[in-house]
């Protein structure tokens, strides 16, 4: 695992968490900036996935 990948999975529930506590109070802003987050998170995880395969297949 590299940096990248454990650092979107943590943006990624960071940003789960936003969502329902935006969802649970109502709060339609924070309810979308968690949507936001957690798909920046998903984005930066899947990035550190792909440039892992890179590595592994250049050495």
């Amino acid at each position: 695992m590299n940096k990248n990948k454990v650092k979107g999975s943590t943006t990624e529930a960071k940003g789960s968490v936003k969502e329902v506590a935006g969802k649970a109070t109502g709060d339609k802003s924070t309810e979308y900036k968690g949507k936001a987050e957690k798909h920046g998170g998903k984005a930066q995880a899947k990035y550190g996935d792909l440039k892992s395969d890179a590595k592994k297949t250049t050495t």
